[in-house]
């Protein structure tokens, strides 16, 4: 099975998110930079956080005996899968994704 990959701009963002202590000026800019460094942070935790959990919990259940749609099951599972972390990340990942961006944001200053 595939791995569950976070949005494309989720990775995008925080690849291009500064790993030394100083900042480039576009980062310390408006607070409306750091909001949405915050959002792109926080889809990014959640999906990665959500679409492992559900990877993991798929693992775990064995193909029904009837009814198993085959491989065009799977694939689909796959997406739904993806787009169910999606939303999960949207929905609660402030409390998961909160904590961890106060501490990145303490490494840029």
């Amino acid at each position: 099975m595939n791995p569950i990959t976070p949005s494309p701009a989720a990775r995008a963002a925080l690849a291009s998110a500064p790993t030394s202590p100083t900042p480039p000026s576009s980062l310390t800019g408006p607070a409306g930079d750091d909001a949405e460094l915050r959002g792109t942070f926080q889809q990014f935790v959640g999906e990665t956080f959500f679409g492992q959990l559900l990877q993991a919990m798929r693992k775990l259940t064995d193909k029904p005996a009837y009814f198993h749609g085959g491989r065009a099951e799977e694939i689909f599972q796959q997406r739904f899968d993806q787009l169910l972390a999606q939303k999960l990340a949207q929905s609660s990942s402030a409390q998961i994704a909160e904590p961890m961006y106060e501490l990145f944001a303490l490494g840029r200053k």
